[in-house]
């Protein structure tokens, strides 16, 4: 297999990775209310309640407030199936850099930079929304898990693009 096509390999495989999560994690904002209900029954039989009080504390109070809303305000939730539409749509955008890594190495960048973003999002508006620091690091910790394959998926583009140079010139 020549460099290329072993980089080229290798690209597609952190891509195809990256949006199966991206997709995973849109997909999981269709059901939030059943979702949450499963992980408290969950984390209840695993006696999760005796060793992290606050974790449970938490989930019982988003559950309580999902639970409240799906049964009063039901359209709120569509806010969230909004939310796992932008994510599939995004996984959607990554199929330019599968198919032409080098003239699609944007969407990568762009990738990169929202990654980024989600840390001043969690800084700056999960206060507002009363969401424990704790939480926003793992909210946070998207960002920063997110961006990893992204970074290697850009760097194995640049060689990409370096070793396609000379065979343009």
């Amino acid at each position: 297999m020549s460099d290329r096509a072993a980089l080229l390999k290798g690209i597609r495989v952190w891509l195809v990775t990256f949006v199966v999560c991206l997709v995973l994690s849109g997909a999981t904002a269709f059901p939030l209310v059943h979702e949450l209900r499963w992980t408290e029954s969950v984390l209840r039989a695993l006696s999760v309640p005796e060793h992290l009080p606050g974790l449970m504390a938490w989930i019982s109070r988003v559950r309580d407030g999902l639970d409240t809303v799906d049964t009063k305000y039901p359209f709120v939730l569509y806010g969230t199936d909004w939310l796992a539409f932008a994510h599939l749509v995004i996984a959607v955008a990554f199929y330019g850099p599968y198919r032409d890594p080098v003239r699609n190495i944007w969407v990568v960048e762009f990738g990169m930079i929202a990654c980024a973003g989600i840390i001043p999002l969690a800084l700056i508006c999960g206060p507002i929304r009363g969401i424990p620091f704790w939480w926003s690091l793992i909210d946070m910790s998207f960002g920063v898990f997110g961006v990893v394959p992204l970074y290697v998926v850009r760097q194995k583009i640049k060689r990409l693009e370096a070793l396609s140079a000379p065979a343009a010139a």
